[in-house]
């Protein structure tokens, strides 16, 4: 296992950013940036050895500062949307920035992780090299309560897995929903449209939204629907049926119900290539995951060269439901002060021929 590093970028002000390259046994490749935690590169081979990057990206670091698709960042305090923008913690009523639907606030923006410089330090550990990023977020940052001390941990192992643990501690009540917004095609970055490829979610139900994307607070059974992924299923089949969820949201992204009880590290995922043989298992202990299909993707110079287009990527952020600290009967996001938030996500790779 190995750790490189070099210049990523300098910023306006003059900071410089480091690109961190994690390296396996097997030659697997995951790098990251002090810019936001992002994760910059997947580098993983298909069935016939051909190592290819499969999550989409920038090659500079004033791409991710200037764009609203969340490539590899790291989403807090709150990922995914909270209703009319505003939450209740304590009693206390705290107004947040509308940025979403002219309604909503979403990912905690506009002033997003992604903007912040991370320190960062490397460590070997018995799975493998890890990089750490650390933030301190505080009180009335994002306009969320409390001083918070964040911590994400992204682990290169030798099974060829990606990782990634968050941590966070704050001492007064407040949210504390963190994901990954990178997006995936794992017939390679540069590869055009990735809805030829299968996607399975260990889900039996979805949280319908409104036209705003905010749950109403139903789950609704994924069976006889289009939202149904209990079985391998190309994601093109139904994602332009006539069903108002997927009219809504102009594709997929909506939060599943995953099976598993809440804290407990199971498979919650998997998606396919069958040309490429590559495949991706996800595994969680968090409740949800919002499975996105990239609706908004256009004409959008990604690395080396690649153009992003309609749907040429998908994303599968582990979380606490969208709009789950104003709905009581879902899992609570809120940490209480004093305690620890902590939580991980696993992307394994795999191939098959």
């Amino acid at each position: 296992m190995a750790c490189s590093k070099e210049l990523f970028g300098t910023l306006e002000n003059g900071a410089k950013l480091t690109k961190y390259i994690l390296t396996n046994e097997h030659g697997v490749k995951a790098a990251f940036t002090d810019l936001g935690a992002i994760w910059l590169e997947m580098i993983v081979p298909d069935k016939n050895g051909n190592f290819n990057d499969v999550v989409l990206g920038f090659d500079t670091p004033e791409k991710y500062l200037d764009q609203d698709t969340h490539f590899g960042e790291i989403v807090g305090r709150n990922a995914n949307r909270i209703g009319n923008a505003t939450c209740t913690i304590d009693g206390i009523t705290y107004a947040l920035v509308i940025n979403d639907n002219g309604v909503n606030n979403l990912h905690s923006g506009p002033d997003f992780l992604r903007n912040r410089i991370w320190d960062a330090e490397v460590s070997e550990t018995a799975e493998g090299t890890k990089i750490t990023f650390s933030l301190f977020s505080p009180d009335g940052d994002q306009n969320y309560p409390g001083n918070a001390d964040i911590r994400v941990s992204y682990t290169l192992t030798n099974d060829d897995a990606l990782r990634i643990d968050y941590h966070m501690t704050c001492d007064e009540d407040t949210i504390a929903n963190f994901t990954n917004h990178a997006y995936f095609n794992l017939a390679g970055q540069e590869s055009g449209s990735a809805m030829n490829q299968k996607v399975w979610i260990d889900a039996d139900q979805f949280t319908i939204a409104d036209q705003y994307s905010i749950p109403t607070g139903e789950l609704v059974p994924v069976k006889g629907t289009p939202m149904d992924f209990t079985q391998f299923k190309t994601i093109a089949d139904e994602i332009d049926a006539d069903y108002e969820p997927l009219k809504f949201a102009k594709g997929y992204d909506h939060n599943w119900v995953l099976n598993h009880k809440e804290g407990e590290l199971s498979l919650a995922a998997k998606a396919k290539d069958e040309a490429s043989g590559r495949i991706m298992e996800v595994y969680t202990d968090l409740p949800g995951i919002q499975f996105y299909t990239g609706n908004f993707l256009t004409s959008m110079e990604g690395k080396n060269g690649a153009v992003y287009n309609h749907r040429q990527g998908y994303c599968f952020e582990t979380q606490y439901f969208p709009d789950a600290v104003n709905k009581p009967q879902f899992a609570s996001p809120i940490l209480k002060g004093g305690d620890i938030y902590q939580t991980i996500t696993i992307y394994k790779f795999k191939t098959e021929a």
